[in-house]
């Protein structure tokens, strides 16, 4: 029976066989790696993954396409919102896993950052995203599309835009072109409180077109701040690695 695809979990299936292949090589699957797939839909990208490591688990939302999956031998199947599952209690402090998928574009930014709790059990990540959300994670500083997800995932992640795929890449299209991203974690980052990180992001990014003394200088004062973060500047233009000291320098 065909499926038809939900429009409530966002579903785009994979189906340009030249790109499915694209994606897969820049994967590199290699037998036996731990590897997660999020979101497989019709088994477009699984099929070739799970040939080439011998098994492969994949968390799907939708219970028709579960029970679909669960046919494989060779899959193991989670049947969650991906937001629900614990990544690190997966990868059982055994390896790191491998993650993929082509995710749901409604709630992308949210399963980054569940992601990104779980980032000590990850070795790679390589997701199919919009492309716009695509070009803000790998933004670099004093651009338009550089913010909070810029400064959240860059201080953690290793990030390239890998791979463009055209709306007609996929049925039904969607309305927005797409691309796939690798995210690496960076060996040694630096420790921060990730909340105290994410609110001054937020307080920064809150006004992006004023000066800083207007909203993180004001912020900083509120807390006793004396050291000599430079507020005469556009939140764009800090670079990561500031924001970061800014958060150890708060806890």
């Amino acid at each position: 029976m065909k499926h038809i695809p939900r429009k409530r979990f966002g579903q785009h299936f994979l189906a340009d066989e030249g790109v499915i292949d694209a994606i897969v090589r820049t994967i590199a699957p290699q037998p036996g790696q731990a590897m997660v797939e999020i979101g497989p839909g019709l088994a477009a990208m699984t099929q070739p993954l799970v040939e080439r490591l011998g098994r492969l688990t994949v968390i799907e939302l939708d219970r028709d396409l579960a029970a679909r999956l669960r046919n494989h031998p060779q899959l193991d199947v989670i049947e969650s919102d991906v937001l629900k599952v614990d990544f690190t209690a997966l990868a059982g402090g055994r390896h790191r896993l491998r993650v993929v998928g082509n995710l749901p574009y409604n709630i992308s930014t949210p399963i980054l950052f569940h992601l990104l709790a779980h980032v000590d059990a990850v070795e790679d990540q390589h997701f199919m995203l919009q492309k716009e959300v695509v070009d803000r994670m790998v933004a670099r500083p004093s651009t338009a599309d550089y913010g909070r997800l810029s400064v959240m995932l860059q201080w953690r992640y290793e990030m390239e835009d890998v791979l463009f795929v055209p709306p007609e890449s996929f049925d039904p299209p969607p309305r927005v072109d797409s691309a796939v991203v690798r995210m690496v974690p960076h060996a040694a980052a630096a420790p921060v409180d990730v909340r105290r990180l994410e609110e001054i992001v937020q307080v920064a990014f809150s006004q992006r077109r004023k000066l800083l003394r207007h909203t993180l200088g004001r912020w900083l004062e509120e807390k006793g701040h004396r050291g000599d973060f430079d507020v005469q500047r556009r939140a764009e233009e800090v670079p990561v690695v500031e924001y970061v000291t800014l958060a150890q320098a708060l806890s």
